[in-house]
């Protein structure tokens, strides 16, 4: 578990680097002593929203780097580097929020039946990630519970994420993961 302390100072590192970034910087130098915790790998998204509406969001599902480390890369691939939106421009910065997620290890969701997977998701605690064949789409926990889904439009829209038909779930060669997060917004000033 990230301390709430800890949370916050993600939130601090990731729009600073974020700032950074934006300005021309090409090395984002950490001025911080870094809680062993935030060294671990750990799997984090930086979602960013502009005046309540998402303008990015990208990360890594899976423990890979240290949470620090990646961090920094979803931040900053989060301002630069989402195909849904052109990158965040500066003068953008006063109206953007910025989120960090940081997740628990995938783990796969093991059913007797394809149908019975809504009934083993718990909206607005778990996260989904389908996948078949090379093919992947990711939704985080608290998606659903914005859009108002129950568990199974949250796994139909985590499998339109993926590029997939929305009952692909049914199909025997799809897999189907769950994952929770802690989540912690940047606060209003």
């Amino acid at each position: 578990m990230i301390s709430e302390e800890d949370g916050k100072l993600l939130v601090k590192i990731a729009r600073r680097a974020i700032e950074e970034h934006l300005k021309g910087s090409e090395k984002f130098e950490l001025d911080e002593d870094i809680p062993e915790t935030l060294m671990e790998k750990r799997g984090v998204f930086v979602t960013l929203e502009k005046n309540g509406a998402l303008r990015g969001c990208i990360g890594y599902p899976e423990p890979v780097k240290p949470l620090i480390e990646a961090l920094i890369d979803a931040a900053i691939s989060a301002t630069t580097r989402d195909p849904r939106f052109p990158p965040v421009e500066p003068e953008e910065l006063e109206d953007i929020t910025v989120e960090v997620s940081v997740l628990t290890v995938p783990e796969p969701l093991e059913v007797e039946r394809p149908s019975d997977y809504p009934e083993h998701i718990r909206v607005g605690v778990d996260g989904l990630i389908v996948e078949r064949g090379w093919a992947r789409g990711l939704l985080l926990p608290q998606v659903a519970p914005e859009w108002g889904w129950d568990a199974e439009e949250f796994l139909c829209n985590t499998c339109m994420k993926a590029g997939l038909p929305p009952d692909c779930f049914y199909d025997p060669e799809t897999r189907v993961y769950r994952f929770q997060a802690q989540i912690f917004n940047e606060e209003e000033n």
